[in-house]
């Protein structure tokens, strides 16, 4: 599967947030987060999957499980099974999630 970017189709998560799928096969999901300053991905947890994210551009506070630190471009974080997460925009930022297995209702939210 090839996915180019400007091609990928744009769901709005709300007024400081969108994301487009990138990349899926098998049981795995890339999605692309944009983020305008103070966009926030509410804390939340997932009891089915599995998520590590990749700061590309931008910076945002991040919560882990307990901990909470400001992660920049070329940071990384994971969150395993029913590990609370959660981030906040300190600047327009985008943030890369791969999840395992996929995200069934990020699928639904493109039709």
């Amino acid at each position: 599967m090839i996915i180019k970017n400007e091609e990928a189709k744009t769901h709005v998560i709300d007024g400081s947030s969108s994301r487009k799928i990138l990349g899926m096969g098998g049981t795995l999901m890339m999605v692309e987060v944009t983020f305008r300053k103070g966009g926030v991905g509410e804390v939340h947890s997932h009891d089915k999957h599995e998520q590590v994210s990749y700061i590309v551009k931008g910076s945002f506070e991040v919560r882990v499980g307990d901990e909470t630190c400001i992660l920049k471009a070329g940071d990384s974080f994971y969150a395993g099974y029913n590990v609370l997460h959660g981030v906040k925009a300190l600047e327009d930022s985008v943030i890369l999630d791969v999840f395992n297995p996929f995200r069934e209702d990020f699928l639904e939210d493109q039709q």
